[in-house]
């Protein structure tokens, strides 16, 4: 998966190519000089076979030595197996410049050596045979007749040989003069290295917390697709080769897909949150080619995106999905954030009627001062020329990510209640319903929480709720000091009431300008105030100076409009928030086959859901009497979705991100059907 370094390409098996070192052999001792020289030896002898190694001995010039080198080799012709001699030395090495050199040296082909490398060979050879001759043991002790002591230092030992990976001070014998003839001992030994002293390794993280054992990452050979697979539930009928539904009617079908893809500058600023992973996989290039490659994959019409990075989104994002055939809308974060939230969709399927960008963000309100915000729009479907006049009703989507604090529910109560109040005015239509709603995004709430629940059953009594409960992420509940809720949980000038509308969508529209009948406006000629003297009026006979006379049967006065200001439809009421946008969740946040719960983030190695997809449904009758408000399909039906993951299956992947899921949240992807009516 990694890329190989410099020389991969010369090196056998992409190994780094290694450097040809002169021996340093003044500062050595004589001792070291022959144990490197006998293991040299003893490895050219291990490794070639018998022709081979009668002609590299009589390739060497004759000698005093010679004698002592032919005893060599018939001792290794007699031996039943040949085993490679690991031998030690009695001090550590002053440099590492004979052993890299010697190393290199068996990786040398003798079949492609030219004269004057043969010379130099020998030389060497009779170099070291020379120096051991002054040692006070006996050579054969060197060649292991007898066991050797046990000493601290640098050994030489027989490493496996592994591809695609890179590894310091370590030569490979050549696979040219390796696969002259077929090995006939065990081929274990492959590749050489020098084991340097014991030194602390750095070891893969292990996560570790109270009441789980520790789970030590799998490597990077894991077969993560596997591991990660996610099924495709489907919920449709048959469908129809345009991408509509044939049952009870035609549907306009599309695919939404809602994911919060981690900015980058806010990953770097919690770095603490992954140190699990590997640096590579949490590189910029390398998540964002894996997270083009999940939009090309699943290929959804509508792409709601969180934590979207300012300069990631103009620079890398939007012209790569615009390449895909997406239009896209970005609403950067307030303050000085660098992120956001970004709704893409195919001009091919929608056409856009209306872009709302949400602040949440409210100056002198201490409940309103974060920079979260929420993108609102509103498509109209197009529907395939072939099926002729037909209508499909609009479409409202809204994208957030509310604030992450688990302590401030008051603040994330606030925020979901301007969105809804947006959704309202967007989607209301002109008889006061509302057309198919989709509301996704990070909500930073888990399942069955108050705010979960708000948003599903569309009403919840918050009076005196201890604000860390509404999300439900972490229990505060032995801290001395809880901030409470309290009503009204903001203030009127707001502009939005308890049923989270603004308050100009509550009063009733009338008409601008109105139209009067002439026998309405004759009545004002003769009212009361009509037949006073006006003050400071001039005087002018014939003109001003008569008074009129009011007709028999008129009144003195006349039933005036009521011009005070209308009551809103929905009053504050005390300690209870609404919402009529009826809304239900695409998961249901539990896997049955698994008895698991669902999981779409893993902070810190605890899975948990946090993301979410509602849609608008119709409300149905609860036989069982619960508060727990059931839906059934409407206007808008779920077609299907991708199945999410457990907290067990991405415990084995080594959490998020991974080399395969580039963020630390999962993507949500949900199919809709919408009924076609005619006009």
């Amino acid at each position: 998966m990694y890329p190989a370094g410099p020389g991969s390409g010369d090196s056998p098996e992409g190994f780094p190519e290694q450097p040809r070192l002169q021996p340093q052999t003044e500062n050595c001792p004589a001792r070291t000089q022959d144990a490197f020289f006998t293991c040299r030896k003893s490895a050219l002898l291990a490794k070639s076979s018998y022709p081979q190694v009668e002609s590299d001995f009589a390739m060497s010039p004759r000698g005093p030595d010679q004698e002592e080198r032919e005893g060599l080799l018939q001792q290794w012709q007699e031996e039943t197996s040949s085993q490679v001699l690991s031998t030690v030395s009695e001090g550590p090495l002053v440099d590492k410049g004979l052993a890299q050199s010697s190393l290199a040296l068996l990786m040398d082909n003798p079949r492609e050596q030219d004269t004057a490398s043969e010379d130099k060979w020998s030389i060497r050879q009779l170099s070291d045979l020379r120096a051991a001759e002054t040692l006070d043991e006996p050579f054969n002790e060197v060649l292991g007749e007898e066991p050797l002591p046990e000493v601290e230092g640098p050994m030489w030992a027989a490493l496996p040989m592994q591809t695609g990976l890179q590894y310091a001070n370590c030569a490979v014998l050549s696979m040219g003069a390796l696969a002259a003839e077929p090995w006939e001992e065990d081929p274990a030994v492959v590749a050489w290295s020098i084991a340097p002293e014991p030194v602390p390794q750095e070891e893969a993280p292990i996560w570790s917390f109270e009441g789980l054992e520790q789970l030590q990452p799998p490597p990077m050979e894991i077969p993560y697709h596997e591991i990660l697979w996610r099924e495709w539930e489907d919920f449709s009928t048959q469908l129809h080769a345009q991408g509509l539904e044939a049952g009870d009617g035609p549907q306009f079908q599309f695919t939404l897909m809602s994911y919060n893809i981690l900015a980058q500058d806010l990953m770097q600023q919690s770095s603490e949150l992954y140190v699990h992973c590997h640096p590579d996989i949490l590189n910029w290039n390398y998540r964002f080619a894996n997270l083009m490659q999940e939009f090309q994959h699943w290929d959804p019409d509508i792409l709601c995106l969180q934590e979207v990075q300012e300069d990631h989104y103009w620079e890398q994002l939007e012209p790569s999905l615009r390449m895909m055939g997406f239009t896209c809308f970005y609403k950067r974060r307030t303050g000085c954030k660098t992120d956001g939230c970004a709704v893409c969709y195919k001009p091919t399927r929608f056409h856009l009627l209306c872009a709302s960008p949400v602040e949440y963000f409210r100056p002198g309100l201490e409940l309103l001062n974060r920079d979260n915000v929420a993108l609102v729009l509103l498509l109209q479907p197009l529907v395939p020329e072939g099926l002729g006049q037909v209508a499909v009703a609009p479409l409202c989507v809204a994208n957030t990510h509310v604030l992450y604090n688990p302590r401030r529910g008051d603040v994330k109560l606030a925020q979901m209640a301007i969105l809804l109040a947006e959704v309202d005015k967007v989607a209301r239509l002109s008889d006061g319903s509302h057309c198919p709603i989709i509301l996704c995004g990070d909500l930073n709430s888990v399942p069955d929480s108050p705010l979960y629940n708000f948003i599903r059953d569309g009403e919840l009594q918050y009076h005196g709720m201890p604000a860390w409960k509404v999300s439900g992420q972490e229990d505060f509940s032995h801290q001395l000091y809880q901030r409470k809720l309290q009503a009204p949980l903001w203030p009127s000038s707001l502009g939005i009431t308890d049923c989270c509308q603004y308050v100009t969508s509550c009063h009733p529209k009338t008409s601008e300008r109105h139209e009067y009948s002439r026998d309405f406006l004759l009545r004002f000629r003769f009212c009361h105030i009509a037949c006073q003297r006006p003050v400071g009026l001039v005087l002018m006979e014939g003109v001003t100076d008569i008074k009129p006379e009011r007709p028999a049967g008129w009144a003195e006065s006349v039933l005036e409009e009521d011009t005070s200001e209308p009551q809103p439809v929905c009053s504050r009421t005390t300690g209870t928030i609404r919402h009529c946008l009826h809304l239900t969740s695409v998961y249901t946040h539990f896997l049955p086959q698994l008895g698991r719960p669902e999981v779409t983030t893993m902070p810190l190695g605890l899975g948990t859901t946090v993301d979410y997809i509602f849609f608008s449904a119709e409300s149905c009758e609860n036989g069982n009497r619960t508060d727990r408000r059931l839906y059934q399909d409407g206007t808008l039906k779920l077609l299907g979705r991708l199945s999410l993951l457990s907290e067990e299956i991405l415990w084995a992947a080594n959490g998020l991100p991974n080399p395969f899921c580039s963020s630390d949240h999962l993507c949500l992807l949900a199919s809709f059907g919408m009924e076609v009516t005619a006009p």
